[in-house]
C-alpha cells in the first residue's frame, strides 16, 4: 500500500493500536518517527519505550510488557547507521501473541534488504528516498505478508485518508524502474567516500556498514546484499568546523532528505534530528561534530575531491 508520506504510513500503522497498548521503538530512529511516537501517539494513551536493539537483541525481551503490541525496528538506523538483527528481534517479539514487527527499510532499499523474509510482519519505506530516487516526490509505502494486517491497514488508509496523488504514483513508477542501477552506483560511490574519510586526519570516526571497522559489519554482510549511499562521520573540532564543512562543499548540497541521485549533506543535531531531545541525542552520540552524507550517483572523483577540499577548508592543519 502507498501513502501520502512516510509519516502518513507510520500514522496508519499506529492506528491499528488502542489506548494502553505499548510500542517499543529502536532508540536511534528517524527524528520524525521519534517526534510522532513521543509527542503525538502518547497523547492518545499509547505507551512508548525506546530500546537499543543493536548491541544485544535480548534488550528487546527485557523491554517487552504484556501490553506490547508493536516493535519498531529501523536498520540501518538514522543517522548512526547501526545494524539491528531483524531475524533475532522478530523471533523474540513473536514469542508474545499479537505483536507486530515493523522494519523501516528506507536506508537499505528493497534492493539490498528484505525484512519480510527475515521474519518482519511489515516492511516500511519512505518512498521519497531511494525507491523514487529523484527527489521530487513525497510518499510512503507498507509491504506485508499478512492478509489480516493488509485488511486492517486498507481500512485505515481509507478511513484516515493519507493516500498519494495519481501524479506522485506516476513519478514513483518511473523512478523505481532504475532502482537497481542507482543502488549499485550509490554503493560504489559511498564506499569510496567512506574509505577516503577514514583515511583523512581531519575526521575522527566514520560509520558505514560496508567498512570492516563498523562494529556490526559481519551482521550487515549476512543480512544485506549490499549498502546504500548513507555515511555518517565525525569531523575534528566542534560545531564551528562542522558548519564550515557544510558551507564549503560544492558538489554535495546542504539539504535534508536522502536517497536521490544527487549527493546531500546535513547536520543531524541541527536539522533532521533537532526535534529529538538534547539529552537523548547526547546518549545516542548525535553530537555537534556529526555529519550525515547521502552519496549520490555523480562521478566518484568529483565527490572525493569535493569532500577533500571542504575538509581542508573546515579544519586547517
Amino acid at each position: 500500500m502507498c501513502f501520502s508520506s512516510g509519516l502518513g504510513a507510520t500514522t496508519s500503522i499506529v492506528h491499528m493500536l488502542k489506548a494502553g497498548d505499548h510500542i517499543i521503538s529502536i532508540d536511534d530512529v528517524y527524528g520524525g518517527t521519534n517526534r510522532y511516537f513521543s509527542k503525538v501517539a502518547t497523547k492518545f494513551g499509547i505507551k512508548l519505550s525506546f530500546c537499543d536493539m543493536t548491541a544485544d537483541p535480548e534488550k528487546l525481551r527485557e523491554a517487552m510488557t504484556p501490553e506490547t503490541k508493536l516493535v519498531w525496528i529501523e536498520t540501518p538506523t538514522n543517522p548512526l547507521l547501526k545494524i539491528a538483527d531483524i531475524q533475532a528481534l522478530a523471533a523474540i517479539a513473536h514469542e508474545q501473541k499479537d505483536v507486530i514487527v515493523v522494519v523501516d527499510n528506507t536506508f537499505a532499499s528493497p534492493y539490498y534488504q528484505r525484512p519480510l523474509s527475515l521474519g518482519a510482519d511489515i516492511t516500511f519505506h519512505s518512498v521519497s528516498k531511494y525507491i523514487n530516487g529523484h527527489t521530487d516526490v513525497i510518499m510512503g509505502a507498507v509491504m506485508t505478508n499478512s492478509d489480516e494486517i493488509m485488511e486492517r491497514l486498507r481500512f485505515l488508509q481509507n478511513a484516515i485518508g493519507p493516500v498519494p496523488s495519481p501524479f506522485d504514483c506516476y513519478q514513483v513508477n518511473r523512478g523505481v524502474k532504475t532502482l537497481h542501477v542507482r543502488m549499485r552506483e550509490h554503493m560504489k560511490n559511498a564506499l569510496a567516500v567512506a574509505k577516503a574519510l577514514e583515511a583523512n586526519p581531519r575526521v575522527t570516526k566514520v560509520v558505514h556498514p560496508g567498512l570492516p571497522s563498523h562494529p556490526q559489519h559481519e551482521l550487515a554482510k549476512r543480512q544485506m546484499k549490499g549498502y546504500s549511499g548513507m555515511i555518517t562521520f565525525y569531523i575534528k573540532g566542534g560545531v564551528k568546523e562542522a558548519t564550515k564543512f557544510l558551507q564549503s562543499v560544492k558538489v554535495f548540497c546542504l539539504a535534508e532528505s536522502l536517497g536521490g541521485y544527487e549527493s546531500l549533506c546535513e547536520h543531524p543535531g541541527l536539522m533532521t534530528h533537532a526535534s529529538v531531545p538534547a539529552e537523548q541525542r547526547e546518549v545516542l552520540g548525535i553530537s555537534d561534530t556529526l555529519i550525515r552524507l547521502s552519496v549520490g550517483i555523480e562521478d566518484e572523483e568529483d565527490l572525493l575531491a569535493d569532500i577533500d577540499q571542504a575538509l581542508a577548508t573546515a579544519v586547517p592543519m
